[in-house]
């Protein structure tokens, strides 16, 4: 009772932050929840929350969403879903554990240190972010960065991306979930009665965040999260080395 209590504060969080900024929650929620469940366990659990939240995200406002960039990610994450699924099942815990650590320190220190241009760069550049977000979502749990850095650079405004952004997580989440099925990584009982907590939980997130969206800068959001993502990162990697 008190791992499904923490892992559905951990979900609240996660959703918190994808509530906010359409993406981002796995890069929370996948490597808190390490410290307490293995990799592969915490992945099948989050699918679900995270499926729920992209629905309600996702769907939300539709019409903010833009279409053109959807569908230009679409092919790509569909085949980095695949490739991704492949090498998760055959990964060894402690390996997978260096190489989220290392990926959630990347992308804190991305976050942190960026600079934006203003430029707008080309739309084939969704070809590339579509197949890494493919893999990182299915071995990661978290599809988000590579869709992020490029949406970001594309000149959409605050409610385009954050919409655009639900729209390519809902479908990137939805292939994660069925790979996860045909695999067997979601055939474990113990992963469904931990939902029964986590699930819940995240969707509450997801509430409290459309409250607070309005509110709050993304930018600034990022930032906190970056600095928690910092101390999260370091902790599997040293956890991994040891």
């Amino acid at each position: 009772m008190t791992e499904a209590a923490v892992l559905a504060a951990i979900a609240f969080l996660g959703a918190l932050i994808f509530g906010t900024t359409g993406f981002g929650a796995a890069l929370v929620t996948i490597p808190l929840a390490t410290h307490l469940v293995p990799l592969k366990f915490a992945l099948a659990l989050f699918v679900l929350a995270d499926l729920a939240a992209a629905l309600s995200v996702g769907l939300e406002n539709p019409r903010h969403a833009v279409r053109a960039e959807w569908r230009r990610l679409v092919p790509m994450i569909v085949a980095g879903t695949a490739c991704g699924v492949t090498l998760l099942v055959n990964l060894p815990r402690a390996a997978g554990m260096l190489l989220l650590g290392a990926f959630v320190l990347w992308f804190a220190l991305f976050s942190l240190f960026r600079r934006s241009s203003g430029k707008i760069i080309s739309p084939r550049w969704a070809w590339f972010a579509g197949f890494a977000g493919g893999i990182t979502s299915t071995v990661f749990g978290a599809g988000g960065p590579p869709y992020a850095i490029y949406l970001s650079q594309r000149g959409l405004d605050k409610a385009q991306f954050r919409a655009t952004m639900g729209l390519a997580t809902l479908t990137s989440i939805s292939l994660r979930f069925i790979a996860f099925l045909l695999t067997g990584l979601l055939l474990d009982p113990d992963v469904w009665l931990k939902a029964i907590a986590v699930v819940p939980a995240c969707l509450l997130g997801i509430w409290v965040a459309r409250r607070i969206f309005v509110r709050i800068s993304r930018d600034a959001l990022m930032r906190a999260v970056a600095l928690l993502l910092l101390a999260t990162g370091g902790s599997l990697v040293w956890r991994a080395i040891a």
